[in-house]
């Protein structure tokens, strides 16, 4: 049995996250993590011996409120519970930091999965900034 280590704002490189990110989304582009990571609250990084298989950041307003961002596990390592000891250990972590609620985002075929993780449903609103005029609200 393989042990999947978890860690919590560990330094991690851009080189692993976007690997990660290219075998987990498609259409992935490599980006420069430093600048998003350096504005986080924190991160929680899985691995499996030294190989990142595993991804989430919370992001925050500097108050009581922090974001899930990014939640992501590689091909090879999903469908064992990996994604939900990610986000438990981001709670976990954004508890112990003093945040009060916790906000996710996330497409209709991930409901289950968040709510599996103790997300509730919520009323939220949403504005596209890229295809919105913002001059006529």
């Amino acid at each position: 049995m393989t042990v999947i280590r978890y860690a919590i704002s560990p330094p991690v490189s851009n080189q692993a996250l976007n690997s990660l990110f290219a075998a987990a989304w498609e259409n992935h582009t490599d980006s420069d993590f430093a600048k998003v990571l350096s504005h986080s609250l924190c991160y929680i990084c899985a691995y499996m011996d030294e190989r990142l298989i595993g991804f989430v950041n919370v992001a925050w307003d500097g108050g009581i409120h922090a974001f899930i961002l990014d939640t992501t596990v590689h091909p090879d390592a999903q469908r064992r519970g990996v994604g939900q000891k990610l986000v438990k250990q981001a709670a976990d972590a954004a508890r112990e930091q003093g945040i009060e609620w916790l906000h996710v985002d996330y497409a209709p075929h991930l409901e289950a999965f968040y709510q599996g993780c103790g997300f509730q449903p919520t009323a939220a609103g949403l504005i596209n900034l890229k295809v919105t005029d913002t001059a006529k609200i």
